[in-house]
């Protein structure tokens, strides 16, 4: 699926020079980057949302020694 993006000079010169010196592709980096970062964005971006939802009292909450118990490890 086609994208593009827009990079400021110095990052565009930075991966034109990284790709001539190892003989890869811009959009091999660029590829490389998304998926390697994209896990890590979901993590951020998904566990801020839930963050939120906690602070608004709209997600559900457990106290540790609630599920310790209910797992079978409090002593």
């Amino acid at each position: 699926m086609p994208t593009s993006i827009r990079l400021d000079a110095e990052t565009d010169h930075r991966l034109g020079a990284l790709a001539s010196q190892t003989g890869r592709s811009k959009a091999f980096y660029l590829r490389e980057m998304i998926e390697r970062g994209l896990d890590d964005l979901e993590d951020y971006y998904l566990a801020a949302d839930v963050l939120e939802r906690v602070r608004k009292g709209e997600e559900q909450v457990y106290p540790l020694e609630a599920v310790e118990r209910d797992i079978g490890l409090a002593d």
